[in-house]
């Protein structure tokens, strides 16, 4: 399996339940030029009438400025890394398996293929175990 797997920031904000609002937040970290490459957004049903929503990556100055403006903080609860390489059928269960047969457990996974390439967002809860995942699977 020859993959690339990097440690991301994952920044996260709480987002108002109402429309338009997730636009506004993204649209001002789009003007101080950020390009994100994965972003998820759900509700809170524990707090009606707010969502939170995970981004990354931010680069630079202005960039994490416009987040924190927007109450975006990075994560210090979540442990990510980007792993990404070429599509083939069962990638994600191989990855998925190496993970857990280095006995390390996931929070969170999600994956996306664009094109021929595939893109995977692993969640730990240490960052031990982010550093660990990624000697794993790039030994």
């Amino acid at each position: 399996m020859n993959v690339i797997a990097e440690l991301e920031d994952v920044w996260v904000a709480s987002v108002e339940d109402k429309p338009g609002a997730l636009g506004n937040k993204l649209a001002a970290l789009a003007e101080a030029g950020a390009d994100l490459g994965f972003i998820i957004a759900r509700r809170s049903p524990e707090k009606p009438g707010t969502g939170v929503v995970f981004v990354t990556p931010l680069r630079g100055d202005q960039e994490m400025d416009a987040a924190t403006e927007e109450g975006f903080t990075v994560s210090r609860h979540l442990h990510s890394l980007q792993v990404e390489g070429r599509n083939e059928p069962g990638i994600a269960a191989k990855v998925a398996q190496k993970i857990g047969q280095a006995g390390l457990n996931l929070r969170g996974f999600s994956g996306a293929v664009i094109g021929t390439q595939f893109v995977l967002h692993l969640g730990f809860d240490t960052a031990e175990a982010a550093q660990k995942a990624i000697t794993v699977l790039q030994p």
